[in-house]
């Protein structure tokens, strides 16, 4: 039996991909949610306990190799990790893998600017001031993208008809769409309603509305160059 490590689930944008891959693909695992302790660094200590680097998520495999147990405290080396004991983890034509490890690892690397203006808070809805250029750039990208591969493997899903890492990957930043309300095109909308209606992706969302925590750092974060709409969490 697995054990992920995860932080607060309206925030942590890279717990979420390991979570709802293993939820979707019916993967049996122990969830431990540790919430953030503060800002940038504050929960280092914590988090040390259960992952090398001192941060989330972290995937410990309590009957690894030679029994011994294993922690992999990446979000990429835990999609990595499962897909050697569970090869649907990516799709099963090879062209198609090789694309979404592609755009897998370009998420896990890049669109830095759609990271930092637009940070994940799942339960509440803002309205943009200013829409930057560096944001323009990388949405033009995701949005090329998505589509790309919608268009070549036939969707509805990234890499073809079912969910898989790929999906995993971009899921924070369905949530990111519909907190920040981010201008794509009807194609790129349409997938990431077809994310939000996932049973995985609905049951993190509610669990994150649910969370009564609020960490300054990310709330600043989600309102530093936005105007709030409105706050569904529970108070």
């Amino acid at each position: 039996m697995f054990d992920l490590y995860i932080a607060n689930k309206n925030y942590s944008s890279w717990s979420l991909r390991p979570w709802v891959l293993l939820k979707a693909l019916e993967i049996p695992f122990n969830e431990h949610l540790m919430p953030f302790e503060g800002g940038l660094g504050e929960s280092y200590a914590t988090f040390t306990r259960f992952s090398p680097s001192g941060l989330v998520p972290c995937l410990v495999d309590s009957k690894g190799d030679a029994g011994s147990e294993v922690a992999v405290w990446d979000s990429l080396a835990i999609v990595e990790y499962l897909a050697e004991l569970y090869p649907e983890v990516w799709p099963q034509e090879r062209m198609a893998r090789a694309w979404a490890r592609c755009a897998s690892a370009e998420m896990h690397s890049g669109f830095s600017v759609l990271r930092d203006e637009c940070s994940m808070n799942c339960g509440v809805r803002v309205a943009l001031n200013t829409l930057s250029d560096g944001l323009k750039n990388n949405l033009a990208r995701l949005d090329a993208l998505w589509q790309e591969g919608l268009e070549r493997f036939g969707g509805p899903f990234l890499a073809g008809k079912q969910f898989t890492a790929v999906d995993a990957f971009y899921a924070p930043v369905a949530f990111r769409v519909q907190t920040f309300n981010l201008p794509l095109s009807e194609a790129s909308l349409g997938y990431v309603q077809h994310l939000l209606e996932e049973p995985a992706m609905e049951e993190w969302y509610q669990a994150a509305l649910a969370e009564t925590w609020r960490e300054p750092m990310h709330e600043q974060d989600a309102l530093k160059n936005a105007t709030l709409l409105n706050d569904y969490r529970a108070v």
